[in-house]
């Protein structure tokens, strides 16, 4: 059986399982676990599947985002893990951008005691919450305001943000996978681009549900992120392959 051949069949049983095993791909198709394995990757790269623990499963794709209301009601617990683990690796007097979201917000929140940074963001919440609660050098990006994420988008922003030079970006998303992260909305795009461009370390905050997504849009490769924080949820197969591309991880654990 050609690799093909082998591929569709794994798509195929993918379709009415949830999950497959990598033992019972190969019974079924007769074949290694080896060269199970690298049908899984091929798919994989092709952002069709996702790998887990000892098996693999369908690719999700989404659609469209949930708004920010929703968003911030979320997985709290684990976001403020991530905060918390963030905020570690910001050293005194350092230029940081925080990416919008409400994962970044607990970022701001875990940063509020300090006063010592330059602080770059396109999220108004994040820029508000610092501006009372801090004394840290605020800018805001500016450009198309997209009300549903109380933030700013497109152009204007990667714009302003390529005439900066950060010291770690701390990026988040609601879709990534092996191949990198993923949006519904076109107009950030050309933000994440940007900022990955201009930025010493590109760290990703993002709870592991969002992990094994795909959205419409192909925002970002994940080569071109440094280091994932994470939850303890995401899979040591997943935390595995990211390593195997050159990603830090780390999943805190509270």
């Amino acid at each position: 059986m050609i690799p093909a051949e082998r591929q569709r069949k794994i798509l195929f049983m993918l379709k009415s399982q949830q999950v497959v095993s990598i033992v019972e791909l190969a019974d079924l198709l007769n074949v290694s676990h080896m060269t199970v394995r690298r049908d899984i990757e091929k798919l994989e790269k092709q952002g069709r599947v996702n790998s887990v623990s000892g098996g693999v499963q369908l690719t999700e794709v989404l659609h469209s985002e949930l708004s920010r209301d929703m968003k911030i009601m979320q997985f709290s617990q684990q976001k403020e893990q991530i905060g918390k683990r963030a905020v570690d690796l910001i050293s005194p007097n350092s230029t940081v951008y925080l990416d919008a979201g409400t994962t970044s917000l607990e970022v701001a929140h875990q940063l509020s005691n300090r006063g010592d940074l330059v602080i770059v963001t396109n999220d108004f919440s994040i820029a508000t919450l610092l501006m009372a609660h801090s004394s840290h050098e605020i800018y805001h990006t500016g450009g198309k305001a997209d009300r549903d994420n109380q933030s700013t988008v497109g152009p204007k922003v990667a714009d302003f943000l390529l005439d900066m030079n950060i010291d770690i970006a701390f990026i988040s998303t609601s879709s990534w996978s092996l191949r990198g992260l993923s949006t519904p909305n076109e107009n950030k795009i050309t933000v994440k681009r940007a900022i990955a461009k201009v930025s010493k370390k590109v760290c990703l905050i993002s709870d592991s549900s969002k992990y094994g997504k795909i959205a419409t849009f192909h925002a970002l490769d994940i080569e071109k992120i440094d280091l994932v924080i994470t939850d303890a949820n995401l899979s040591d197969n997943a935390t595995s392959d990211l390593q195997d591309k050159g990603v830090e991880v780390i999943r805190s654990i509270g």
